[in-house]
């Protein structure tokens, strides 16, 4: 979802610029001098995913304050749309570089840009934040002992439904089985209900629902096991895709999903904030998403219930499923960039995210700063989770993570069967993973 850069010419030319003299700059003729220049004008930019509120004046707010203590930086401020920001960076990072301060998932993706060498090494820049971090959010931007980003934000995926439909369907409490999920869908479907919403076309949404059922039923050290063997045709995962393969059999998304992307204003987002669809599956950002597409959110009638359990599996219901936002630091970034990112990831500034809702805590402590209930609901349930696992085509290497989406994809639309689906993302994993 992200990409890179490089560094020491930055370095060579600041030198340069503060030793020559350029007409009738710096140094003048032989026993002259000149005042002092003032602090050298530095311009970076700052790649992050933040287009709706709160996050959207949260970070326009937080660059302004920068700029205004440190009048001689510019922060161009590259804010992308998530299906869009992607394949940008994507593409970026191919080209070998990395943008000066990007936002990305952590995990295998994060993994191949420092792989690359295209990113910042930042162990001793931040060792004085690393100790106040929470292990869940921070896991995700460290490898070999080393740290390459710093955490914005940490949550999960959950259930997001609409009381109201579900009262209208006589489904009196959240599903906690997957027995009583399946009968929640076909009780609001003879309600006249779509069950859920889904953006098909970007298929990451649906990788959610695959990645959990295999998680309640193999476990996360099943899941875990089947990655370090880079093998998922065991049948555990096979009953996992013959489980989503049923619920996709009951016709459970609106009309149209397929073409359907997630934050456009005919998107999965939109449909359930417009409560034209009674679920989506999603993470602790769905309800300014839902808000913000829809243009009204559905207010008191959101409600979170966690991922129901599969009966005789092995994974608990504390086992979380998710993942958050971080930054990283292009190796050519200049100085001041890292500066910038201490300053607004440092533990005062953060608190004010959480605060107005722009983000869930990294900081040991911070749950008490969430003021929505729906976000503190989630906050306390990762906080509490027994086991917790990165999104799957986040923690794996970009090639899997997308087969794992494609695969997904294809089982949902029913062109593919539950054994070919973990088939071919065991192909991949065994080219990509071992």
């Amino acid at each position: 979802m992200q990409s890179r850069r490089s560094v020491v010419a930055f370095a060579a030319a600041a030198l340069l610029l503060g030793a020559c003299g350029t007409g009738g700059g710096g140094q003048g003729q032989a026993g002259q001098s000149s005042a002092p220049a003032g602090p050298k004008k530095v311009t970076f930019e700052f790649w992050n995913l933040a287009t709706s509120e709160p996050g959207k004046s949260f970070w326009a707010n937080t660059i302004a304050a920068y700029q205004k203590m440190h009048p001689n930086v510019t922060i161009k401020n590259v804010a992308i749309e998530n299906d869009s920001y992607k394949p940008k960076l994507a593409t970026t990072v191919q080209s070998g570089k990395a943008p000066d301060v990007y936002q990305h998932w952590g995990g295998g993706v994060l993994k191949q840009h420092v792989d690359a060498g295209l990113v910042r090494d930042l162990t001793a820049d931040v060792g004085d934040l690393i100790p106040n971090l929470t292990t869940a959010a921070l896991t995700a931007y460290q490898f070999d002992g080393k740290t390459w980003g710093l955490p914005a934000d940490i949550g999960m995926v959950g259930f997001w439904y609409n009381k109201a439909l579900f009262e209208k369907a006589g489904i009196q409490q959240p599903p906690a089985t997957w027995t009583e999920f399946i009968d929640a869908v076909k009780k609001l479907k003879a309600a006249g209900v779509t069950p859920i919403a889904l953006a098909g076309k970007a298929k990451w949404p649906g990788h959610y629902y695959w990645s959990y059922l295999a998680m309640r039923i193999a476990g996360v050290p099943g899941l875990q096991q089947a990655a370090d063997n880079a093998d998922f045709t065991g049948p555990d995962f096979v009953a996992a895709s013959q489980r989503l393969k049923e619920l996709a059999d009951l016709q459970p998304f609106q009309k149209g999903f397929q073409g359907a992307d997630y934050s456009t204003p005919d998107g999965q987002a939109a449909t359930m904030g417009n409560g034209k669809a009674a679920m989506e599956l999603m993470g602790q950002w769905a309800p300014s998403v839902q808000k913000d597409s829809s243009k009204k959110g559905l207010g008191d009638d959101l409600g979170f219930f966690t991922f129901p359990v599969v009966e005789g599996g092995k994974g608990a219901a504390t086992d979380a499923f998710g993942g958050g936002g971080g930054f990283s630091l292009g190796k050519d970034a200049p100085q001041e960039a890292l500066d910038f990112l201490k300053f607004a990831l440092g533990p005062e500034n953060h608190r004010k995210m959480v605060q107005v809702g722009a983000a869930l805590p990294v900081y040991k402590g911070e749950e008490e700063a969430v003021a929505d209930p729906l976000l503190k609901q989630v906050a306390q349930t990762v906080a509490q989770a027994t086991a917790f696992q990165l999104y799957l085509d986040q923690a794996y290497p970009p090639a899997v993570g997308q087969q794992v989406n494609d695969s997904v994809a294809e089982l949902i639309n029913g062109t593919k069967t539950p054994q070919e689906v973990v088939q071919d993302i065991t192909e991949t994993a065994k080219s990509e993973m071992e």
